[in-house]
């Protein structure tokens, strides 16, 4: 079974889906057939490099909103995060562009690293407050994850793998994906946003059921009753 997951390393929810999503296959019993890709999305192209304002304000502006009801909003979602063990420290966070994290984990997914980068950018932006467009603190975790720090800085010194980001981008376009996290399965299913763990499961669980075969013992049977419509969506599940 293949899961594709488009997600930015500045998105909160994305750190949140994540982690919800390895809570339930942590539960599947046939966690081993799963094979994963992380999708590069970034949520704002155009995003400055460096921002005078800290994230309250750059919300704030963004919805229309004041400081106290952005920081709000900030704080329900780290409690969020907190209820499944994440710690996010919205008050030193460093807004910034995600191009060069992009291209770091493209990299780093040719060097069989994709699993372990794309956890320690998330961990670096939302945990350690860290500024994950900085090129040496993009080599530094490179470096934590078992990359080559110097060949990192080589390949963000250019524009290697920028090409892989434009064209994830592309194909999310062409999904109609317009937030993340997103979560596609045997390009048959979606799931849209930060489920909680219990539906990503039953959706591993109905796409494993739907393409063992009809004999097979780890078959259950049911697949030979599904009639599922085309397009329709229940509960940010959704059939493609």
């Amino acid at each position: 079974m293949k899961v594709e997951i488009w997600s930015d390393f500045v998105c909160p929810f994305c750190y949140i889906g994540k982690r919800r999503f390895e809570n339930a296959l942590n539960q599947f019993p046939h966690k081993e057939k799963v094979e994963i890709n992380f999708k590069s999305f970034q949520l704002d192209p155009n995003a400055k490099m460096q921002y005078d304002e800290d994230i309250h304000g750059i919300i704030a502006g963004k919805y229309g909103v004041s400081r106290e009801e952005a920081k709000k909003m900030n704080d329900s979602i780290v409690q969020q995060a907190k209820d499944i063990g994440l710690d996010y420290h919205f008050d030193t966070m460093q807004p910034t562009n995600t191009l060069d994290a992009h291209r770091l984990y493209h990299y780093a997914k040719s060097e069989g690293k994709m699993n372990e980068i794309s956890e320690r950018l998330m961990k670096a932006y939302f945990i350690d407050s860290l500024k994950i467009s900085d090129h040496e603190t993009l080599a530094k975790l490179a470096g934590e994850v078992g990359l080559d720090e110097e060949k990192t800085l080589s390949v963000l010194s250019g524009d290697e793998f920028t090409i892989e980001v434009s064209k994830e981008q592309q194909e999310a376009a062409e999904l109609g994906i317009s937030g993340v996290p997103f979560f596609v399965f045997n390009n048959k299913y979606a799931v849209s946003g930060a489920q909680p763990s219990s539906a990503f499961l039953e959706v591993l669980n109905k796409v494993f059921d739907e393409e063992a075969p009809l004999d097979s013992p780890e078959s259950s049977g049911t697949n030979s009753e599904r009639n599922p419509s085309s397009g329709h969506c229940e509960n940010g599940v959704c059939s493609l």
